[in-house]
């Protein structure tokens, strides 16, 4: 089996191992992708074999342009959700009738969509596994906070947030640590991009992740809390506050976010 790729030469298609070094063919780059469920990659050879020369010619499904379509489509989804969210904050005029529907799509949106661009760099089975660890490793402190107030600061959810998981953790949380993990993540790599040959960079990137998660959560609180109240924060001994959050919760969205990168930095790091 062949595919023409407009070249003077007949390439075919052999199964690679996982882990063995792949020559890029940049005037066929289609055919380098990775089948990530089967473990195995498809990619083009020379082969100078008359006999072969003869197979049929068949088509290779292009993913990487699937995931670029379906990236690029829930963006403007998430983007198109963002707008019916702000527009009663902006015009007092509801959107429709049931309130936090919008809220809830724009969550599901941003979440999917960030998933999708990081597919597009990431094996399957890598992008499933940081899925799973920066979800549950969030709820599962989130859920924490609001049984025991550590480490975010007593506060309770509302019935706004919508449904709840074992009456400790509203269904938002999980998707919300995703969209914040892997986005801020994507932005510090940008800051310190002059400087990622340093010994260094890896630490330095995920302590301005973390930073960025901390700042993410300052500008959430007064939508979430304080607009839409989402969840309401009890009085504390703490005699600043930001919208009615102790700064203790900025602490511990701080850690919280240090302790899902040491665990998803090696399954996020690109191999070279």
């Amino acid at each position: 089996m062949f595919v023409n790729c407009g070249m003077t030469e007949s390439r075919s298609l052999e199964f690679r191992a996982p882990n063995v070094p792949m020559r890029r063919h940049d005037q066929c780059p289609l055919l380098d992708f990775v089948l990530v469920n089967f473990g195995f990659t498809l990619r083009a050879t020379d082969m100078d074999s008359p006999s072969l020369s003869r197979r049929p010619t068949a088509e290779v499904v292009p993913i990487t342009r699937l995931l670029d379509l379906g990236s690029h489509t829930l963006s403007v989804l998430a983007l198109v959700s963002f707008i019916l969210v702000l527009w009663p904050l902006i015009t007092g005029a509801p959107v429709s009738s049931k309130p936090g529907w919008s809220e809830a799509v724009l969550v599901l949106t941003a979440a999917m969509a960030t998933l999708a661009a990081l597919a597009r760099i990431l094996p399957g089975q890598k992008v499933l596994l940081v899925t799973v660890v920066i979800s549950l490793l969030g709820g599962l402190v989130h859920g924490l906070g609001a049984k025991t107030a550590f480490p975010f600061g007593p506060f309770v959810y509302s019935v706004a947030a919508g449904p709840q998981f074992f009456n400790a953790l509203a269904w938002p949380i999980p998707l919300i640590w995703i969209i914040a993990i892997l986005n801020t993540r994507g932005v510090a790599k940008l800051m310190l991009r002059p400087w990622r040959k340093l010994r260094s960079y890896g630490f330095g990137l995920i302590g301005l992740t973390a930073t960025l998660v901390m700042l993410f959560d300052l500008a959430l609180e007064p939508f979430a809390a304080h607009a839409n109240h989402y969840w309401r924060w009890l009085p504390t001994k703490f005699p600043v506050t930001w919208y009615d959050a102790p700064l203790v919760n900025f602490l511990g969205w701080l850690l919280t976010a240090l302790l899902i990168l040491v665990f998803t930095t090696p399954a996020l790091t690109l191999k070279t």
